[in-house]
Formats: structure tokens, C-alpha cells, sequence
């Protein structure tokens, strides 16, 4: 899955550089710092990871700040070079190592003012890697939690709004592997293990596009087993929630024991269902 950071998170990105610019000047006039154990100055070690990030050589750029950070763990060079190495990371790819560096920084500064940020990076470095349906969710499942972090606790930060379109993105993914699961025991005759996969996307990610195709499948299942009662009370859903969809008019279909039938508007079963529904 592509993605490109968004331009929201450029500001508070030139914050950061600019600010440790800022800190370089100030050190060099207050005169020389006194540091045990450091083989170069902070300030020369971060800004030169500063400078490797404009020339977008983000491996030398994550190297360079963690240098800052082994070499000065404690001081305010440290907190950002954390967040800045994460982010080097970001941008090669290396999730697995962005996270470690942003866990890092949210740990020991949990109220930072680039706290919001550290956590929607965390929640792109998963949402990166969510693969297709075919494979295991657990990674999706992660940036799920991540992005609904974000949102619950920065609901008023800048990266909330762009967290939101992407929990309705996750939230329909993992309906779909759902549905693909559902499929298969179906396929495989096994309606009572497929009835549990259907219902749980219905029930558990109800705002998602799956919810349709959902319905229906339940219905077949339902009707498969002989419980006709409750495949008609789940068709009536779908046509009324659905009554446009071609998921609805295959349901139709298979009450009336013909493909590519059509409802009628007078549909004794149906509108009964509905108004005892409803």
C-alpha cells in the first residue's frame, strides 16, 4: 500500500529542524558545553542529520540521530532526535524499526508537544504494511488500535481528521477478510461457520461496504440450513436497508427459485417482514 505523508505533518516536521537550527545557534554563542563521553558536539551530530534529511539520504540521516541519542541520552538534542529518527525510518520503509524509535520517544516524553504526531506515525507505520485479505490481519488489526488512538486522544490535533478516513479504510478491511473467510467455509458446505463470519461483519464493522454482500450470503446460509424464516428476515433487511443492490436482488432471486428475477412492488412476504421489523 502507497502512501504519501501528508502535508499536514510538514509543518510540525519544519518545526523540528527548525528548532534544532535554532538550538545549534544558541549553543554555539553561549560557548563551548561540557559533555562526558561524547566524541563530537551535539549540535554538529544533529544538524548534520538535519542536513542528510533535506538531501533525503534518510539512512545516514537514522544513523545520525541515533548517534545523537547514544552519545547525548540525555539531553533536549536526544527527545527529537528520537522523533527524527523515527521518522527517517518512515520514509525507508523500516517500520519496524520507525516504531521502535517513536514507542521511544512516547515513553520517555508522553507529554511532549509532538506527542500527537509520534503517535500518528506509529499508526502510518502499520497502516503501511496492512497487507491483502489473502494474508494474516494482525498488522491491520494494529493500526486500527494506532489510528484510534489518535483520534481518542488528540480528537482537536491536525492529524485526527486524516486518522479518521483511514479507520473507515482498516475497518473495511478487515470486513473483507471476514468475508473472505465466510466464503470459504461456505463454499465448503460448512453454513454454520460461515453464518458466524457473516454475522460478525454485519454486527461488528456495520458502516463498512461489506455490510450488502454480508446480508446476502447470510440469507443463502440461512436458506441452505432450512431456516427459511430466518433467511426471509434477513433478506427483508437487505431490501430494506438495500433495495437497489444487486446483493438484494440475488436474494430475491433465490425465494423465487429463478436468476435474474426482479421484486415486485407488491411483495406480500417482504413488506410484512419490514413493517414487523421496522
Amino acid at each position: 500500500m502507497s502512501f504519501t505523508l501528508p502535508s499536514l505533518t510538514l509543518p510540525r516536521l519544519r518545526a523540528l529542524l527548525i528548532a534544532g537550527t535554532a538550538m545549534a545557534a544558541l549553543a554555539a554563542c553561549s560557548g563551548p558545553e561540557e559533555v562526558v563521553y561524547t566524541e563530537r558536539p551535539v549540535e554538529e551530530i544533529y544538524n548534520e542529520a538535519v542536513d542528510l534529511v533535506a538531501e533525503n539520504s534518510m539512512v545516514a540521516a537514522a544513523l545520525q540521530f541515533e548517534e545523537v541519542e547514544r552519545q547525548h541520552p540525555y539531553s533536549v538534542w536526544a527527545t527529537r532526535a528520537q522523533l527524527m529518527a523515527a521518522y527517517s525510518y518512515y520514509r525507508l520503509a523500516r517500520y519496524d524499526q520507525a516504531i521502535n524509535s517513536v514507542n521511544r520517544f512516547i515513553e520517555l516524553n508522553p507529554g511532549h508537544p509532538d506527542a500527537p504526531y509520534a503517535h500518528y506515525l506509529k499508526a502510518l507505520s502499520n497502516y503501511e504494511r496492512i497487507s491483502d485479505v489473502g494474508r494474516d490481519q494482525k498488522i491491520t488489526q494494529n493500526a486500527l488500535a494506532d489510528l484510534q488512538e489518535v483520534v481518542q486522544r488528540f480528537p482537536d490535533s491536525e492529524y485526527a481528521r486524516d486518522a479518521r478516513l483511514k479507520i473507515d479504510l482498516t475497518r473495511n478491511h478487515l470486513a473483507g477478510k471476514e468475508m473472505e473467510i465466510g466464503r470459504f467455509y461456505q463454499q465448503r458446505n460448512e453454513h454454520l461457520a460461515a453464518i458466524n463470519r457473516f454475522r460478525n461483519v454485519v454486527e461488528t464493522y456495520e458502516t463498512t461496504d461489506q455490510v450488502p454482500e454480508a446480508l446476502h450470503r447470510l440469507t443463502e446460509s440461512y436458506y441452505a440450513l432450512g431456516m427459511t424464516d430466518e433467511a426471509q428476515k434477513t433478506a427483508a433487511v437487505l431490501g430494506y436497508n438495500y433495495p437497489g443492490s444487486d446483493w438484494y436482488l440475488d436474494s430475491y432471486a433465490l425465494f423465487e427459485g429463478t436468476e435474474g428475477s426482479e421484486p415486485v412492488e407488491e411483495e406480500p412476504w417482504l413488506r410484512r417482514l419490514v413493517n414487523s421489523l421496522f
